[in-house]
């Protein structure tokens, strides 16, 4: 279905003071990572780039955040951007028992199996596809693994059996033994690759997705509070005096949590004459919830908003992401785009063009890094640049009026789940 991203009215005044909120994916760690991560990689477009950009502690009360002070193409701009914080969630959801996390292993890929989502979900992008396998395959490995030591060191040990001549009682309790010996040693290897998670990944994603599978794509109670504070956070920032625009950013599973807080507080109404409002969604996994059959808030979400002129909805990806649905329009392809579907703007950043050979030969493996890559310096930057969007002097809308969507964009019906509950 083609899309009209004509904006009415479009404010082309430079934009002098923005609040910019960003919601991370599932992600355990201290928000102060994407502020050093701001700060690196903002100093190494600047360079590229040619422009001036500096942090400052955040001048605003309420969320961890920090404040840009910026001089791009001659114009001034000042930013608060802050973080949505929702780790302390990820944190409570992220079982420390190795047998709960092989639990949800089973669980997991159950729902996602005979739902028929995952075979539908192939259909758009082998590359985030694989990345959910991954921790199914690497999980039953590691168990393969320690089932085999644990066999081989009571098989090990049994043999000592014949060598000494043991017979009754004896040879029983030291096949016990042997048994009891094997096991610990299975249960040492299932630790050390636990403890070693930071390299391998594998709990930590088999926990994303089991979060969202677990309700079947209804979101939890809890997370559906937070999502609460953060309309509310978001509102209070529409009504600031002095905000030329609001920019929220989702990234990875921030973009669906973005998405349902974004629709709310349309339906709730915007403050007359309040700031621009801009929805930038990076890296985007939004039909691994949406194709679950318990979705229904989530694609009444994605029809409400694809319609909207409150706001400007630009998705970027890049099909080098391979754990992001990249080109995939979240609206058309979960088959809940209205009639007047307007947005999201769907276009690539185009890793293999943005980044130089060299730094694409370093990245392009290191899949977890490429992930985060929408929100670092390119050093042969295009029309995609985070901190330009988030520190410079035009409003989202304004930037990508005139820009196409990429040609190669998946916009098809994919889903075999479409029903809408009321909201």
């Amino acid at each position: 279905m083609a899309s009209n991203h004509t904006i009415p009215g479009a404010d082309h005044s430079p934009v002098r003071y923005r609040r910019v909120f960003y919601i991370p994916g599932y992600d355990p760690i201290h928000p102060r990572r994407y502020r050093e991560l701001y700060r690196k990689e903002s100093a190494a477009q600047a360079e590229v780039s040619g422009y001036e950009i500096g942090l400052k502690p955040k001048k605003t009360k309420g969320p961890y955040g920090w404040h840009v002070d910026s001089v791009i193409q001659g114009h001034q701009t000042r930013a608060d951007i802050e973080v949505l914080v929702w780790s302390d969630i990820v944190r409570d959801s992220m079982s420390n028992s190795i047998p709960a996390t092989y639990v949800q292993l089973v669980r997991t890929a159950w729902i996602y199996i005979t739902s028929g989502a995952l075979r539908r979900l192939m259909r758009l992008r082998k590359g985030p596809v694989i990345a959910a396998l991954y921790p199914v395959g690497m999980l039953v490995l590691q168990l393969v693994l320690a089932l085999l030591l644990m066999w081989g060191v009571a098989h090990g040990v049994g043999l000592l059996r014949s060598v000494l001549g043991l017979t009754g009682v004896w040879a029983g309790a030291l096949q016990v033994f042997g048994w009891a010996i094997g096991a610990l040693c299975g249960v040492t290897v299932l630790r050390w690759f636990r403890a070693r998670d930071g390299k391998f990944f594998a709990y930590y994603l088999m926990h994303d997705y089991a979060y969202s599978a677990a309700s079947r794509g209804a979101n939890p109670p809890e997370l559906e509070a937070r999502m609460a504070d953060f309309m509310a956070q978001i509102r209070a920032a529409l009504e600031q005096e002095g905000v030329d625009e609001v920019l929220v950013v989702g990234h990875s599973s921030g973009a669906h949590v973005g998405i349902s807080v974004l629709a709310d507080l349309i339906r709730s109404g915007l403050p007359e004459n309040g700031p621009t409002l801009g929805f930038l969604s990076l890296g985007q996994v939004v039909p691994m919830v949406s194709f679950l059959p318990r979705a229904d808030r989530l694609r009444a979400d994605l029809a409400f908003l694809a319609s909207r002129e409150e706001l400007s909805w630009v998705d970027v990806s890049a099909p080098g992401d391979g754990c992001a649905f990249a080109l995939c329009d979240p609206v058309s392809v979960s088959g809940v785009a209205p009639p007047d579907k307007r947005w999201p703007l769907v276009f690539s950043a185009a890793f293999t063009q943005t980044l130089s050979p060299e730094r694409w030969q370093e990245l392009r493996w290191r899949f977890f890094r490429l992930h985060f890559q929408y929100l670092c310096a390119f050093d042969q930057p295009r029309d995609y640049d985070y901190f330009q969007i988030t520190a410079g002097s035009l409003t989202l809308g304004t930037r990508y009026q005139d820009r196409q969507p990429s040609s190669s964009r998946i916009d098809k019906p994919v889903s075999k789940y479409t029903s809408m509950g009321p909201r």
